[in-house]
């Protein structure tokens, strides 16, 4: 896995939504995601579309995480039938970090009720760490915002450097 920061901060950002995948709205989660992280000084190297499919989903992020050190998910998260985003993170991680989304819905119902609606996880596959956040650019940014701290140390964590 190679990474064009010192720090190893590499990002991609899949935004799962039919409508934009079929270009018939705008995506306007997926750059505001990719902001917020570079403004933390994540290098934001890919940015994709794919539609509510599991399938299409599990690939992308799959090849995703080949080639950075985060995979950033917005969309798909939340109960609608089409929300699978959170089945297709789960059937590619091979660990979930449960306190990572907790944290994320328990900031955002400071927030909005609705925020525990989000069924997003956030887990491991390889050296990567995979976030779903929810479809709406404010709640995407805000459920960022509440765990980007994280990341890092998270990240640190998973390339053996686990001393403390």
């Amino acid at each position: 896995m190679s990474s064009s920061t010192a720090e190893g901060l590499t990002a991609a950002v899949l935004t799962v939504s039919d409508s934009s995948a079929r270009g018939e709205r705008a995506d306007l989660s997926g750059p505001a995601v990719a902001e917020a992280l570079r403004k933390q000084h994540f290098s934001v190297t890919h940015t994709e579309i794919v539609p509510d499919e599991q399938p299409a989903i599990q690939s992308a992020i799959t090849r995703l995480a080949n080639k950075v050190r985060l995979v950033v998910t917005t969309g798909g998260t939340g109960i609608a039938e089409r929300d699978v985003t959170p089945e297709a993170t789960r059937a590619v991680c091979e660990r979930l970090l449960e306190g990572v989304a907790e944290r994320m819905r328990s900031e955002g119902a400071k927030k909005t009720p609705f925020a525990v609606l989000s069924r997003g996880v956030c887990g491991v596959r390889g050296k990567s760490v995979i976030l779903n956040l929810p479809g709406s650019p404010a709640g995407a940014v805000e459920s960022l915002e509440a765990v980007i701290d994280l990341l890092p140390h998270a990240l640190q964590l998973l390339s053996g450097n686990t001393r403390h």
